[in-house]
């Protein structure tokens, strides 16, 4: 029997994708497709971008991998950078999000010092490795993987309270996504971010946020939390970051930085000079004019589809171009996003219910005219044949 030698960890859908320009993607026939997932709100800038398509070949170049046991001045400027933004003093470059997340946790219970308990929430995602893993409050993903990292409690979402009262001598830090993405694009409220950060500081533990979806731009802001008027101690990102490349970057305060130590952490291929040189350019084109836009045209495309009236939407939710579509129980956002590739269109999923919309930055009203107009179509197509 003839059978992909590929591990099955991914319901792969059975087109392949040959060629990216743009928002668009095209399939091995030629088919061209609307890029409204992004790689999973990766590529930001879409795909053969101008500018990181020639930072990256610039690099590839010169040389493709020296080890950080050397100085890079690449590296440097893109820390810099992210200091300025953030308002957070040290960067760790890695290669993905799950590992901005394990070096998250172990600032945290190195800054500690002994203390090593850490709050997430319910409906959380934070990575697929043990620790990050150990993190997510979404016990499906937990299923045969037994037993767990210890030291993790996790508690409903947007209560503060439940926080609270979670807080123990053992307690070192809160680890929270301003927005649920895989969760199902859930926000969390200015009331509840501003708590936490007052949480934690009247309790001296850390406030860690992940922004490896929501980061980079993608709400509307650098980060997310800076819509919220707070500064987390630690940052975990990636995603978009590189555009495609693999990397990832956590930042922390000099108070938590300073515990560390050469040997402490590291990462072979972290901080890659192709991927850095690609993340130097992204960070650069997102300039305030470009953020701007991303929140206008988050605001264009929920108000679409809230006027599409449809009454097998449940809830529109989202903030800049990270949008979740809820369906009444009974329509499956699966089936709709299978649907959508036949309509020429790519999309995400987040559970059974919600559309996970993430479109590239570089989005045109004319591309949202044309998604809004496949996703009427086969919504009413679908809602029709379950009546």
């Amino acid at each position: 029997m003839n059978y992909s030698k590929l591990l099955n960890t991914y319901s792969r859908y059975s087109i392949e994708i040959a060629k990216g320009e743009g928002a668009y993607l095209y399939d091995t026939a030629g088919k061209k497709y609307l890029d409204f997932l992004c790689g999973i709100a990766v590529t930001s800038f879409g795909h053969n971008h101008p500018e990181i398509s020639v930072a990256v070949k610039q690099q590839v170049e010169i040389f493709w991998h020296v080890s950080n046991l050397f100085a890079s001045s690449p590296q440097e400027n893109l820390a810099q950078k992210l200091s300025n933004l953030s308002g957070l003093e040290y960067v760790f470059f890695s290669n993905s999000g799950t590992e901005s997340i394990e070096a998250a946790i172990k600032l945290a219970r190195k800054w500690g010092q002994g203390r090593n308990e850490i709050i997430s929430t319910l409906g959380g995602f934070h990575g697929r490795t043990y620790g990050s893993l150990s993190a997510t409050g979404q016990y499906k993903f937990w299923e045969g993987f037994e037993p767990f990292v210890p030291g993790f409690t996790h508690v409903p979402y947007n209560d503060l309270d439940a926080v609270k009262n979670s807080i123990n001598k053992n307690t070192v830090a809160v680890l929270i996504e301003t927005i649920q993405g895989e969760g199902g694009v859930n926000l969390g409220s200015t009331e509840y971010l501003k708590g936490l950060r007052s949480l934690c500081t009247e309790n001296n533990i850390l406030l860690i946020i992940d922004e490896v979806q929501t980061g980079i731009g993608r709400t509307g802001k650098f980060y997310s939390y800076q819509h919220h008027g707070i500064i987390p101690d630690i940052v975990a990102s990636a995603k978009g970051i590189a555009n495609g490349l693999p990397l990832g970057a956590t930042l922390c305060s000099k108070a938590v930085g300073d515990y560390i130590k050469p040997g402490n952490h590291g990462s072979t291929f972290g901080g890659n000079p192709i991927a850095i040189a690609a993340a130097n350019k992204v960070v650069d084109l997102l300039d305030e004019k470009l953020l701007s836009k991303i929140e206008q045209y988050g605001n264009s495309l929920m108000n679409s589809i809230k006027e599409l009236s449809l009454p097998s939407i449940k809830e529109i939710r989202g903030k800049g171009l990270i949008i979740g579509v809820e369906f009444v129980q009974g329509i499956s956002c699966k089936e709709i996003a299978k649907k959508l590739i036949e309509e020429g269109v790519l999309v995400g999923t987040s559970g059974e219910s919600v559309l996970r919309i993430l479109p590239p930055f570089i989005i045109t009203e004319l591309e949202i005219k044309k998604f809004i107009s496949a996703l009427e179509k086969v919504v009413t197509e679908i809602s029709k044949k379950k009546v």
